[in-house]
């Protein structure tokens, strides 16, 4: 329906006749539908014994998941509102890694706390305003609760990698990863001042289906998807000296175009031999700078190869810049562009290099890097669809590690700091007088959905599971929370089910955020592309 306002002088047409319009309380009811449906969507996948989904895509691709970034990511959602849901789980996702599932549950739920009030003719405004002095107020209760613990505890920190798996796939398989992840985060976690910062790009993480999860591995060095250039060459070298090298082992053909004029049969015979002297040079220098390892970024010359066999040097051509970047923190070894420049200091260190059959592939794994800056996850499982989502799985458990090696402070899981700090908000919101006090307890009502979502997906009674809850928490048990695989309620504490604060925090943050911002929209006007 196109705006149009009707005025003393006749109608004014302000958008175009195509144009549709939704205005106030309509506009909002359907926004805050489709953000609840968005919500609702993730929410059976949430927790211990939550779900997972099935997701089929254009092509027939399927795949096969409880992360809620990723379902929400694979599904191609279309209204705008419903959009902002799945940009707040992809903001986690990136942020911290885990609790993307949860952060949707309860915007969903602010989002259907607010339509209450809305129905009780409460101004948007006024939840807005309520909602933000609760979250202030949940992050300055979130730095009390939270226990500060020692960065490179190991022992914290496997507890929180296996919290992460727990509500995953390879929950079985937990206490096996959540090893492999803290000490890959431990080998590449660097101190500066007095606080630890990890970049992930230094785990590099290589799929290949086959085996079972239990045959993942960490490999303390890099692995490489390539397989030794010639048959002639050595599969596998002790000791290795690794030169790295970002130039191509062939004749550089010239910048301009040039034609070389032979007028006798011998000319061509040297033509062709001076090629083969310059290959042949380029392969001594290797030679002689002590290398038995090539990893080369660009191409190797037939003639090269040959060479190159004839000394015994393995080598590998047209790898990643990205990996050679890692090989170069792994291994010591500087990655050179002009190989006349080489010396020994260049070379990178690793106790073995080999070719490996890894199903059907063969590929290169340099191991036993001395003091790796960067070292690799081999992810088997039996099929790909299984791989895949103990990659996700993964990819969660060593963003969790590096959030609390980050920032080292962490509370219960299970429901329990929402289920505390739901208690705490209500009688925080008794100072206030007027319509933010409802918004403030709504608040804290919506805290408590996700608890009750872990126990509805556990089969548990929610009203008997909540009532209990609430008692205990009452009771000065703020670790009290739902013990999912049990089916009853239990200090996550000593269950050892703990989560990084920094997780909680970003869920508050962007929730909230979302909810607001949604709840602040009046107004929804639709342009179709028409003509202009």
């Amino acid at each position: 329906m196109a705006s149009i306002q009707q005025t003393p002088n006749g109608p004014v047409l302000v958008l175009k006749e195509s144009a549709l319009q939704q205005k106030g309380r309509d506009a909002q009811k359907n926004n805050i539908m489709a953000a609840k449906l968005v919500a609702d969507l993730v929410r059976t996948s949430l927790g211990p014994r939550g779900l997972d989904k099935m997701l089929v895509d254009s092509i027939g691709d399927v795949t096969i998941t409880n992360d809620g970034a990723t379902i929400l990511k694979e599904i191609d959602v279309q209204h705008p509102a419903a959009k902002m849901m799945v940009e707040i789980s992809k903001t986690i996702d990136n942020e911290v890694g885990d609790g993307t599932t949860s952060s949707v549950v309860f915007a969903g739920a602010l989002l259907e706390k607010a339509e209450e009030l809305l129905a009780k003719d409460v101004h948007s405004s006024v939840i807005v305003e309520g909602y933000q002095a609760a979250h202030e107020k949940v992050m300055e209760l979130l730095s009390q609760l939270a226990k500060k613990i020692d960065p490179t505890d190991e022992d914290s920190l496997l507890k929180i990698a296996t919290t992460s798996m727990q509500s995953k796939l390879i929950s079985e398989d937990s206490g096996i990863l959540s090893k492999l992840v803290v000490d890959a985060i431990l080998r590449i976690a660097e101190k500066k001042g007095d606080k630890y910062v990890v970049d992930l790009d230094n785990i590099k993480v290589e799929k290949k289906a086959g085996g079972s999860i239990q045959d993942t591995e960490l490999v303390k060095g890099i692995i490489l998807d390539k397989e030794v250039v010639h048959s002639g060459m050595p599969t596998r070298i002790d000791k290795a000296k690794i030169a790295l090298l970002n130039a191509a082992l062939e004749v550089e053909k010239t910048e301009m175009s040039a034609e070389i004029r032979i007028t006798d049969p011998t000319q061509m015979q040297m033509f062709l031999e001076e090629e083969n002297r310059m290959l042949k040079s380029m392969v001594d220098k290797l030679q002689r700078v002590g290398a038995n390892v090539l990893v080369c970024q660009k191409g190797i010359d037939d003639i090269a190869q040959h060479y190159l066999a004839k000394y015994g040097i393995l080598a590998v051509r047209r790898v990643k810049e990205s990996d050679m970047t890692k090989l170069s923190k792994a291994t010591g070894g500087r990655i050179t562009t002009n190989i006349d420049d080489m010396t020994e200091k260049d070379l990178g260190h690793a106790e073995i290099a080999h070719q490996k059959k890894v199903e059907s592939d063969k590929w290169v794994f340099i191991e036993g890097c001395k003091n790796p800056k960067s070292v690799s996850i081999l992810v088997r499982g039996g099929s790909q669809r299984v791989v895949d989502e103990v990659d996700r799985s993964l990819h969660d458990a060593l963003m969790v590690v590096k959030d609390v090696i980050e920032k080292p402070a962490i509370v219960a899981g299970g429901g329990a700091p929402e289920a505390y700090l739901a208690s705490q908000l209500k009688e925080w919101s008794d100072n206030f007088e007027g319509r933010e006090q409802l918004a403030i307890r709504k608040y804290a009502e919506a805290l408590e959905v996700i608890p009750l979502t872990i126990a509805e997906n556990a089969g548990m009674d929610p009203i008997d599971t909540m009532a209990n809850l609430r008692a205990k928490q009452s009771n000065g048990r703020k670790w009290a929370g739902i013990n999912a695989k049990e089916g009853k309620i239990d200090d996550m504490f000593s269950l050892n089910i703990v989560e990084p604060v920094a997780v909680k925090e970003q869920i508050s943050k962007s929730a909230t955020e979302a909810a607001c911002m949604i709840l602040r929209i009046d107004d929804v006007i639709a342009v179709s592309a028409g003509k202009k």
